[in-house]
């Protein structure tokens, strides 16, 4: 388990954040995810094949993913900091969770796997589907779903997956975007562009 710290950055950054305790659990993943079994699918998600994670990214075809936003009654969003071990924007901040669909898998059942395996959510509802965004360039030829979900803790981070972690206020994702913050991944900078414009047309 982990312990939860305030740790306000100014008066605009207002942030709680997240780091693993001394003697916390390590939670981890044993397989190779460059010999995961992903669905291959077309420009309409259509599934046309079965292939290894490594050779999907290798040869650049559209494959499935997630994206989870997790709130807090606060109305906070929690941000991980991906590993420093991962292939893709290491040490970067990203979404709550994030994962591919594995073959034969659901987007929903992927948003509560991730939600469980990275977090350490115990998922008793299911995540609210938000959007779907179209595989493209700008999403790694991803066909991703971004769903919501609302969480006040405790979490228990994958520390395979995650460094660590923050719960920050709309208004400093708002304002991080609007520096072109570096630190931000490409994939939580578009969705959260896409989950602001809906949260506009809804209000």
């Amino acid at each position: 388990m982990i312990g939860q710290d305030v740790a306000p950055r100014n008066s605009i950054f207002r942030s709680m954040r997240v780091d693993f305790a001394m003697g916390s659990q390590v939670r981890g993943t044993h397989m190779s995810v460059s010999h995961e079994l992903l669905d291959v699918v077309d420009h309409n998600d259509n599934v046309i094949g079965v292939k290894t994670r490594g050779e999907i990214h290798a040869r650049g075809l559209m494959h499935r993913a997630v994206h989870i936003l997790v709130f807090n009654s606060s109305g906070q969003l929690f941000l991980q900091k991906r590993s420093m071990q991962k292939d893709e924007q290491p040490g970067k901040w990203d979404t709550s969770a994030a994962g591919h669909v594995d073959s034969g898998e659901d987007y929903l059942a992927c948003a509560c796997r991730e939600i469980g395996e990275e977090l350490g959510i115990a998922v008793d509802k299911p995540p609210e589907l938000l959007f779907k965004l179209p595989a493209s360039r700008l999403t790694g030829n991803e066909h991703c779903c971004v769903y919501r979900y609302f969480h006040d803790g405790p979490l228990e981070l994958n520390r395979d997956e995650i460094d660590e972690g923050e719960w920050v206020t709309p208004e400093v994702m708002d304002h991080r975007l609007e520096a072109a913050d570096p630190d931000l991944t490409d994939a939580v900078k578009m969705i959260w562009r896409r989950y602001r414009e809906l949260r506009h047309k809804t209000e």
